[in-house]
């Protein structure tokens, strides 16, 4: 399983990686240190992928339940891997975490886009976007066996899916990683990504060209014991709805 990740996330990683750092400072408060080339990134890359096979052997795959699951705890292994290269070359921690939500968010992006295309193709009804893309979603890679694994209660009402999450096996493996070596801005790291994904995605599943469809008030990464998502749509009449 490992290989066939990597083999799926390599060339976009790197694809990713090129399109958001190239052209950008090195570091924001030392412009004159210039500006993230090429063979930066390629570079930057080399060590995240090095750091990978480091942080994989902490990950404990094994014993995660779903190919769903594990394929999301490899990708927090990524983000975490690439946040800590970027430290160790000498980025603060707060750009670390930027450069990373923004490679970061290309592969999401994509993901997303990819999950919900049937749905934008076949409905114009952002309930039945939502509503679809979440489902699907539910079942791969979010499905929820338990613990270790995803667990999850979700609920339909009125204008919103709710859906409650208190086992994240991402959030869980950083955690562990922090407990284990000492937090060094990886959980934060993890929040400014992962976390922050959610609202701009849920405006991509709804394609109505308009904002606000997620919102949320607690969050495992913060600390809190659930992370309560909350996906809304905007009502279509019947009269309106002439798709599926």
């Amino acid at each position: 399983e490992i290989r066939i990740f990597k083999f799926l996330y390599k060339g976009l990683l790197r694809r990713s990686a090129m399109k958001a750092l190239q052209g950008r400072l090195l570091q924001p408060e030392s412009p004159e240190l210039g500006r993230w080339l090429h063979d930066d990134v390629e570079q930057m890359l080399e060590a995240t992928w090095s750091r990978v096979a480091v942080l994989l052997h902490t990950a404990n795959l094994e014993r995660i339940p779903t190919l769903g699951n594990r394929h999301n705890v490899f990708l927090a292994v990524v983000t975490t891997a690439a946040f800590q290269a970027l430290v160790e070359n000498n980025q603060t921690k707060q750009h670390a975490s930027d450069l990373v939500a923004d490679v970061g968010w290309k592969v999401y992006e994509l993901g997303i886009k990819f999950v919900s295309l049937p749905f934008r193709l076949t409905t114009r009804n952002p309930r039945k976007r939502m509503e679809r893309t979440i489902r699907t979603l539910l079942k791969f890679p979010f499905n929820a066996p338990g613990r270790p694994g995803y667990e999850v209660k979700v609920e339909s009402q009125d204008s919103q899916i709710l859906t409650y999450w208190s086992s994240c096996p991402p959030q869980t493996f950083v955690r562990n990683l922090i407990e284990r070596d000492g937090d060094k801005g990886e959980l934060e790291a993890f929040y400014r990504s992962w976390c922050l994904y959610d609202w701009p995605g849920a405006d991509i599943i709804a394609g109505d060209d308009e904002r606000g469809h997620y919102h949320r008030t607690s969050t495992l990464s913060k600390g809190d014991p659930v992370c309560n998502m909350c996906w809304k749509y905007k009502i279509i009449t019947q009269a309106q709805d002439h798709t599926n």
